[in-house]
């Protein structure tokens, strides 16, 4: 176990987190902050289409022109096509207006997203209750660890964080002041340790130490990379040999700005892993939102939180009402008017 040090970078950042709340960016709300990481989708969508619709009737060159952009979008072929259907059943040959398409684009959205949307409640059934972040390099695993850490301390629970990404020693040391700005245990070992044994021990002291949580880092690898793949499933392995219901949770964090990639991503890992659930990171306004949609459609994993921002608190349960209406421009809307 590592003594907690108070390095610089660690007190800058919960000095950070003190003035998070009074901060011109915290003060938007997050609602306002949901609507701008999403505003590159909402944005085409308005751009390319709603315009179109100005004291217009409903006709298919309208809908083929919205097909068009819904799929540029990343929404989908199959979402693409109910909506526009239940476009057409509810407008065809009427007057519309860009108003209107908006409304029914966020219906059409929260009911494809509905289904889907579970936040990360942990049970008190498991002692710990183990949860692996696995995802590619960047997509924010580590960060996201801490933001988990800290609203489970939030919640009273006794939480560890265990450094399984030995392969670098900049992730372990981020994993390390993570764990000093929430308060929780850590566990690491020197960079290039095997990260199986290191999570044997990991499971082994937070049992003895009465933990509720155990996080575990994973090290980032490309989903076409088949020895780091195996790996991973080597982790599965020894967590089992533990607890045979372990990991309770394998958790896959994506990037939204990288799209299409994004479903091949939960592809692989769903069939190396067995992944869980999803956690979506930095929806930062150049993000690519729609592939959500599209990972709904064809996966149907839980979805349990969206990232906005390198702050400890810029994660939030992922609610499809919110989502919905971001990613068709209503909030906009609403506070333009």
């Amino acid at each position: 176990m590592t003594k907690k040090v108070e390095t610089n970078e660690n007190m800058q950042g919960k000095e950070a987190d003190k003035q998070e709340s009074s901060s011109p960016i915290q003060k938007k709300g997050w609602i306002r902050r949901l609507s701008d990481g999403l505003s590159h989708s909402s944005g085409t969508i308005r751009k390319h289409a709603f315009s179109l619709f100005t004291k217009r009737k409903l006709d298919e060159s309208l809908l083929e022109n919205l097909e068009m952009v819904l799929l540029k979008a990343d929404f989908g072929v199959g979402n693409t096509i109910s909506i526009i259907q239940s476009l057409r059943n509810e407008y065809n040959g009427k007057d519309v207006s860009p108003e209107k398409i908006a409304g029914t684009l966020a219906r059409e959205v929260e009911r494809i997203l509905l289904p889907v949307a579970h936040p990360l409640n942990i049970a008190n059934t498991h002692h710990p209750h183990i949860i692996f972040l696995v995802g590619v390099n960047g997509s924010g695993k580590t960060t996201t660890i801490g933001k988990l850490a800290t609203q489970f301390r939030k919640e009273g629970k006794k939480v560890m964080l265990a450094a399984c990404d030995t392969f670098r020693a900049g992730a372990i040391d981020q994993l390390k002041i993570w764990a000093e700005r929430s308060g929780t245990e850590f566990i690491a070992r020197a960079p290039g340790a095997d990260p199986a044994g290191l999570l044997f021990d990991a499971i082994s002291q937070a049992r003895k130490e009465g933990m509720n949580i155990l996080l575990v880092d994973t090290a980032g690898r490309l989903q076409n990379r088949q020895d780091l793949m195996a790996e991973l499933q080597k982790l599965v392995r020894v967590a089992q040999k533990q607890d045979q219901t372990a990991p309770h949770d394998i958790i896959i964090v994506l990037d939204a700005t990288t799209g299409q990639n994004a479903l091949q991503q939960v592809e692989v890992f769903k069939k190396t892993a067995g992944v869980t659930g999803i956690i979506m990171t930095k929806l930062d306004g150049t993000a690519k939102g729609g592939i959500l949609l599209a990972i709904a459609d064809q996966y149907a994993l839980p979805i349990h939180a969206i990232g906005i921002g390198e702050g400890i608190n810029d994660l939030q349960p992922f609610t499809a009402h919110e989502f919905a209406q971001a990613i068709a421009g209503q909030r906009e809307r609403e506070q333009s008017q």
